[in-house]
């Protein structure tokens, strides 16, 4: 069992803390504040309103404030990390650190708040008194005994989640690891003798939870530095949490504990392990060595005499990291988004368990590339998730979520789970908000999706999650030779389902040649040549099986350049009547969505074109379910400077003046003035009712290289280029498409094609009402 990747150094560290703004956080105002207007409204005099409100019903403080999103971090800095008691202000780059981890994988606004003393009614009035500023509690970094008081006594009189991740954070994801290594062991909880090796807040939470999933009082053996915690033993070190799990036995010593046992948990120090006591454990022993930053015997050490066993660590740089992260995010997202009054037992164990299944999951390929391509399955070293599973967010909320509402703790029940979970993966992910509607959409009318270069894994990771989603037929274009070793090799074990097409395979290509000769004869290509690059190029194979009917709609892109594929597709796939092809770029962050058009075809498009692109544009706008407000772009605003390049953009907006369109539409305008509201307010006559989500360029050089600057440098994220106007549903990925990329292009796709079949049923339905007539 190999290191991963190369520790950092010291100096590495400071550097990440001191460079740019010292620390790790700051505060962005969620309102805008460019206004005298503004500034009055968010703080005297109209702040003065809600505080009202909120005066007549305290409740009204979710609505009114960021209460319902705002977790405390607290500490005292009295047991940092496995560095002691460094103090109060020692602690801050931890609990900062932890505030940010709330943000990144959770969407939770998190501050951190040092409490200097060591005294707990002390640090118990502090936080008592200061409780109604937030939604939650997490304690962190208190030194046991003291950290059980302290937790306790707040639980008993906030009325709000207050929860000890050093405790039950561990203990949660220890079970987790623990249920999956019980399954492959075929071990039931009931019948495990149990180890836990330091009798502090860590290691009596997690024995304390494993208990209540089944373990038994006299199967655990709870040890701490002088061995084990046994009934009648009365030294100074004992205290009334270690007492409640001693056992009567006649065994003292760690090694005797572990003679026989079948579970290892270590939070305690390094080196507190021999081989010696590894060697003495029962078959295919589990062994969780927890201690930070070092564990109590390095996995290397565990495998050079029991290669039987089940390993994790609480390090990153080896397999099974018992990992904090992927539990008090997610915990406490569930917690307050059902504004719970507390995070019980209940809730940790739906946690651990819902944790555990998802490693049973098969790990998507994003996971993988964060992990320098490492393959992941469920297995003797992939038992517990990795923290950048995209998929714990909609997963670990909703268990927790339920588990307070089955237990009445929950204060705003949630009605409709599946409208939770969308809600969930928009918070992890800017573009699912975006595809929710279309993906909704999709699981109600599944479609066929011809994916063109079916041989490339990731192509063939995203036609497996097309099937299993539910959005429809997956076919994948390439060799069936090489697709089935890909497959093998990347483990997916129920591929044989999932349809193969190529050439070879086709009966008879006659009618594939015939349509590819009708579309090329006229284009500088025999018969011959047609049949040539049906039987040899996939993207024309590809195009003229969508041609044919026999899919629904095609992606392409990931291993061929954009232009090319472009040209092929267009060879065989003509242009829908009177409209023009182009490409679309979606731009999403800070919670904006933006349409930008053309990115990819019309180099210098006239007044006419820029007017169909603006129509066509809104009307992808609108399907994705926004409410276009097009701006026409230039270098000038309103006719200043007044200079003859800018007179297309000026007549469009002539000619679309002279059209029936239903959406706000101006121009021509710099894109400050289209994106900035107070800069619009320059031109009280300007059209548009907010900032623009729809900006048409002027020309393909700015439209690309303003979309390119934008995905290079923004803190968003990018779908797309989209093709609009073809005449069947076909999109191009770009080569560095992760999967998700690959699913979002082959499910807008998918959707032009229901679309498509809807207004032909409309029109045929049309038609037969006419004739009855």
């Amino acid at each position: 069992m190999a290191k991963e990747k190369e520790p950092i150094t010291d100096q590495e560290a400071l550097d990440f803390h001191f460079q740019g703004k010292p620390g790790k956080l700051e505060i962005s105002p969620t309102k805008p504040l460019m206004t005298q207007r503004d500034l009055s409204l968010a703080y005297s005099p109209g702040v003065a309103v809600p505080c009202i409100e909120i005066h007549k019903d305290p409740t009204k403080a979710y609505d009114y404030t960021a209460k319902g999103n705002f977790v405390a971090v607290i500490s005292n800095g009295t047991a940092v990390l496995g560095l002691g008691n460094l103090g109060a202000l020692a602690s801050k780059p931890v609990m900062e650190g932890k505030s940010v981890l709330f943000k990144r994988f959770a969407d939770i606004d998190g501050i951190d708040i040092e409490v200097n003393t060591a005294d707990v009614d002390e640090f118990v009035n502090c936080v008592k008194y200061l409780g109604p500023s937030w939604g939650g509690i997490n304690l962190e970094d208190i030194a046991a005994p003291e950290c059980f008081i302290i937790e306790q006594r707040l639980r008993e009189i906030m009325d709000i989640p207050v929860f000890h991740d050093d405790q039950h954070g561990t203990a949660i994801i220890c079970a987790a690891g623990l249920i999956n290594a019980a399954h492959l062991t075929g071990r039931k909880f009931s019948d495990m003798k149990i180890v836990v090796n330091g009798a502090g807040s860590a290691g009596i939470a997690c024995l304390e939870l494993i208990k209540k999933m089944g373990v038994k009082d006299s199967n655990a053996y709870l040890c701490d530095k002088s061995g084990i915690i046994y009934q009648g033993r009365n030294d100074k070190t004992m205290n009334q949490w270690k007492s409640a799990h001693a056992i009567k036995t006649d065994k003292r010593t760690l090694l005797d504990a572990m003679t026989g046992a079948d579970v290892f948990l270590g939070l305690s120090v390094k080196g507190a392990v021999t081989k010696e006591m590894v060697k003495a454990m029962a078959k295919n022993p589990i062994i969780f060595t927890m201690a930070n930053p070092d564990p109590e015997i390095r996995p290397e050490e565990v495998m050079e005499v029991r290669k039987d066993a089940i390993i994790a660590t609480g390090r990153s740089d080896y397999p099974n990291q018992v990992n904090n992260v992927m539990g008090f995010p997610y915990i406490f997202r569930g917690a307050l988004d059902v504004r719970a009054s507390e995070i019980n037992d209940e809730m940790k164990i739906a946690a651990a368990e819902a944790l555990a299944e998802l490693a049973r999951e098969e790990v998507p390929e994003e996971v993988s590339a964060a992990y320098s391509g490492r393959h992941m399955e469920f297995g003797s070293e992939y038992i517990i998730p990795t923290p950048f599973d995209p998929r714990l967010i909609t997963t670990i909320p909703i268990a927790v979520a339920e588990a307070a509402m089955a237990t009445k703790v929950a204060r705003k029940p949630i009605k409709n789970i599946s409208a939770y979970r969308m809600e969930l993966a928009a918070r992890r992910d800017p573009t699912a908000g975006s595809m929710n509607m279309i993906f909704g959409k999709l699981r109600n009318n599944p479609q066929r999706v011809i994916f063109s270069e079916g041989e490339d894994e990731r192509v063939i990771r995203a036609a497996v999650q097309w099937r299993d989603h539910g959005y429809g037929k997956p076919i994948l274009v390439g060799r069936v030779d090489k697709i089935k070793e890909t497959m093998r090799r990347m483990r997916i074990k129920d591929g044989n389902d999932i349809e193969i097409a190529n050439a070879s395979l086709v009966k008879d290509l006659e009618p594939y040649i015939d349509h590819a000769y009708s579309r090329l004869q006229r284009k500088g290509f025999l018969r011959r040549d047609c049949a040539r690059v049906v039987k040899n190029d996939r993207n024309i194979f590809s195009a003229t099986m969508l041609a044919l009917g026999l899919g629904d709609a095609l992606i392409t892109g990931v291993t061929r350049n954009y232009n090319v594929c472009m040209q092929d597709i267009r060879r065989i796939i003509p242009d829908k009547h009177n409209q023009l092809v182009f490409g679309v770029t979606i731009m999403i962050a800070q919670g904006k969505t933006v349409f930008i058009s053309d990115t990819t075809v019309h180099e210098l498009p006239t007044a006419e074109e820029l007017t169909k692109i603006a129509v066509m544009t809104a009307d992808k706008a609108q399907q994705m379910g926004h409410d276009p407000r097009v701006a026409f772009l230039s270098f000038s605003t309103f006719g200043n400077p007044m200079r003859e390049k800018a007179q297309r953009v000026r007549d469009a907006i002539t000619l679309m003046d002279g059209m029936n369109v239903t959406f706000e539409y101006d121009g021509e305008m710099s894109a400050d003035v289209a994106l900035n509201k107070d800069m619009m307010a320059l031109y009280p006559f300007c059209r548009l009712s907010a900032p623009a989500n729809v900006l048409i360029m002027p020309a393909l050089h700015s439209a690309h290289i303003s979309s390119k600057m934008l995905q290079e440098l923004g803190d968003g994220v990018t779908i797309g280029p989209i093709i609009i106007g073809l005449d069947k549903p076909a999109q191009i990925a770009q080569m560095n498409s992760t999967v998700s990329d690959i699913i979002n292009l082959a499910a807008i796709a998918a959707i032009d094609a229901i679309e498509a079949k809807e207004k032909k049923s409309g029109d045929s339905k049309q038609a037969k009402k006419k004739t009855v007539r």
